[in-house]
Parts: C-alpha cells; structure tokens; sequence
C-alpha cells in the first residue's frame, strides 16, 4: 500500500543511528527477501535497495521494484540516474511507497549504468549531482543520501573527493557512502572493480577531517564486524558492508546488534533464525511464489560452521523442484544439526 513520506515513521536520528552499519546495495542479491532475511538477523542495521532506475519507475511505471514490507524498516531505496526532474519524481513515488531514506547511485561502474549516464559516470559531474539532490529534496521529506567513489579513472582522489562532496553538501546532502576504491571505467568489469583498484581508507578518513558535519560511511573491502569497528573507532561515523553481510549473514549481522550497537541480537543461533523465516517461506509460497527465491539468500548462514556445506548442497539441488517448500529448509536443518552433533563427539 502507498503511504506519503510525511507519514514515514523512521525518523532522522533513527536512521543517523542505523547508518552506523549499513548493508550495501547489490544488484541481484538486496532483493525484498534477502531484505527481510537481513531484518530478522539485525533490527538495527540500515538495508538498501538494489538500485532501481528512475526511468524505470517514472517511464516504465515498474512500481513493483518498490515491493517491501514495514517489517524491512530502515530501509532505503537506492535510485540510478541523471536526470534531475526525473530523479525527483522518482524519489517522491519512493518516498510515497514508504521507503526512508532516498539513496543517489553515483558509483556503480557497469556498462549498463555508464551508458544511461549515471553510477560511477557521475563523479565527473559534480554539479549535476548537486542538481539531482537538490530537486529530489524538494519533492520529498525523507533524508537523500549519496553513495560515491573517491574518483573514477585518471582522476586524482584527493583533489576529486573533497571537491564532490563540498558541491554536492552544497547542495543539502549530508550523509554520504564512500566506497574507497576508484572506479575504473575503461579497462575493468563490475566484478574487477570491487577488488582490483586499490583501497585507500586514508582518504575517507580525511574527509571526515575536512567536513565534520557530514555523516560519512565508509564502504569497500569489510570483512568482518572487527574490521567495521576498527573503522569507526577511527572517527568515521558508519561503515557498510557489501558481499560479506550477503554471504556470511550470521557472523555479520547476527551479531551486529550486540557488536555495534551494544543491543541485544535477536538469535542466540542461525537454527532460530531459519526457524523464524518458515512462516514467511509458507507465505510467499502460498501466493504463488518459488522457494528458490528465498532460500538463494539463506545459503551463507551457516559459513563457517559444521553442516554448512551440506546445508548449501540441500538447498542448491531441491529449491528449484515442483513442491519444494518448508519440508526442504527442515531436511537442511537436521542435516546442519546432525553435522554439529558429530562435530561435538569428535572433539570429546
């Protein structure tokens, strides 16, 4: 149901707090089931969207990439583009879908984004995105946020960053995702620019330095919930993780609660975890919907532990056949305890 921004019951400080940890938006991955997967695991971290184009929501009409539940909340839609009136109509059906927090994509480097002249293009840009900002503001009450890079290809960081945000603050903006690396345009895929451009932490703590008043998240290359911590230890005001929070969800956000925001986690295990997710499984599957669809995000919750390669092989070769529902996710789950009792004897 479409709700008015003015409405939205997460309010600023709420999510100033929640962006303390934030799961990166992915493409693919961030969908409304990975989402409320993420929500159960951590009530305090601030979930993304997977980007979704303004065009497609304005010219396309595409409303069902809005899909989302109350329980999701904070969450935060991300938008692509580059068209300021555009953007703004856009923000203002996201806001009126009931999403928080209104994110612009300025550092996605996919040929896709590149050619509609938005992501990562847009660093070279800066009063465009100021301009951006500034409309989709006008048409909305929810915070607009930025998720950057420091530079994209013979670019300079650290004369590029620090211009970007002092125009695009300029602007109204004043939380900003960082992701440290360059985005190299020309000569590297998606995928090799996640890791190939080196990391430069030093400069996203130096904007810290330079723009006090700014809300800055760190972004590229965390691990693990120490590495998070040691981020903010060092003056940055939150930190988000991207492929880590997806693929190990319960050693990042299970004890997020607990590690970050000094709250109490929701599960004491990854058992109760999935445990709670059967009643949303019957659920989507009772409206028509594939057990694949859920399950594909639940594989990594048991990384690292015992069973959890037999959880993944259960999972992987039973969620795609007719049927397949929450018998499947209880097959996998003695499977996982069966492999944990063994564990247990052998170290007796």
């Amino acid at each position: 149901m479409m709700q008015k921004d003015k409405d939205i019951k997460v309010k600023e400080p709420e999510l100033t707090r929640a962006a303390r940890l934030s799961v990166a938006p992915m493409m693919d991955w961030t969908d409304r089931h990975c989402r409320f997967l993420h929500r159960l695991l951590s009530k305090e971290t601030l979930l993304y969207t997977e980007m979704v184009t303004s065009p497609a929501l304005v010219r396309g009409r595409a409303f069902h990439l809005l899909a989302h539940r109350d329980e999701e909340q904070p969450v935060a839609l991300q938008l692509g583009g580059s068209d300021p009136v555009e953007l703004a109509e856009a923000a203002r059906i996201g806001a009126e879908a009931g999403y928080a927090e209104i994110n612009l994509n300025v550092g996605c480097p996919s040929d896709r984004v590149q050619s509609g002249t938005f992501g990562a293009v847009l660093m070279r840009q800066p009063e465009l995105v100021a301009a951006c900002c500034a409309a989709m503001q006008a048409a909305v009450t929810v915070p607009v946020t930025v998720k950057c890079r420091i530079g994209v290809d013979d670019q300079e960081p650290r004369e590029v960053l620090p211009a970007f945000l002092e125009t695009v603050s300029s602007a109204g903006v004043r939380r900003f995702s960082i992701h440290a690396r360059k985005a190299w345009l020309k000569g590297l895929s998606p995928k090799e620019n996640r890791d190939i451009p080196p990391l430069d932490y030093s400069l996203v703590y130096d904007m810290k330095q330079t723009f006090p008043h700014l809300h800055l998240s760190l972004n590229g290359g965390v691990g693990t919930l120490s590495q998070a911590q040691t981020h903010l230890d060092m003056g940055m005001d939150g930190v988000m993780i991207g492929r880590a929070a997806y693929h190990q969800p319960w050693d990042i956000l299970g004890a997020a609660d607990a590690l970050v925001f000094g709250g109490q986690p929701p599960f004491a295990d990854p058992i109760e975890a999935v445990e709670a997710m059967l009643p949303y499984i019957e659920e989507h599957l009772g409206a028509g919907g594939k057990l694949g669809q859920i399950s594909k995000h639940m594989l990594g919750l048991f990384a690292g532990q015992p069973g959890a390669r037999l959880w993944r092989r259960v999972l992987s070769e039973g969620a795609h056949l007719e049927g397949a529902g929450g018998a499947l996710i209880k097959e996998a789950l003695d499977v996982v305890c069966g492999a944990r009792e063994g564990a247990s004897e052998a170290q007796r």
